[in-house]
């Protein structure tokens, strides 16, 4: 369970960390469409990252719940 959650989390975090540089770069960008808002808002970025972790982690651990019971397992094969 370790090894998959590893694996699949660290892949998760990755792809958090390339899209949160990639929105700041953006931010720039779309700082003229904003009225009102910081363009770089660390509560805003900061909730979106622990949301889309814990969707990552869940996302990791259900099948790895599944996969530890090999009967479980080998039925749906």
């Amino acid at each position: 369970m370790t090894l998959v959650l590893g694996r699949g989390m660290r892949l998760a975090l990755a792809g958090l960390a390339l899209g949160l540089m990639g929105a700041a770069a953006l931010t720039r960008l779309l700082g003229s469409m904003l009225f009102g808002v910081d363009p770089i808002d660390p509560m805003t970025f900061g909730a979106l990252a622990l949301v889309l972790a814990a969707v990552g982690l869940a996302a990791c651990f259900i099948p790895a719940r599944r996969a530890m019971d090999p009967l479980v397992a080998l039925r749906y094969e």
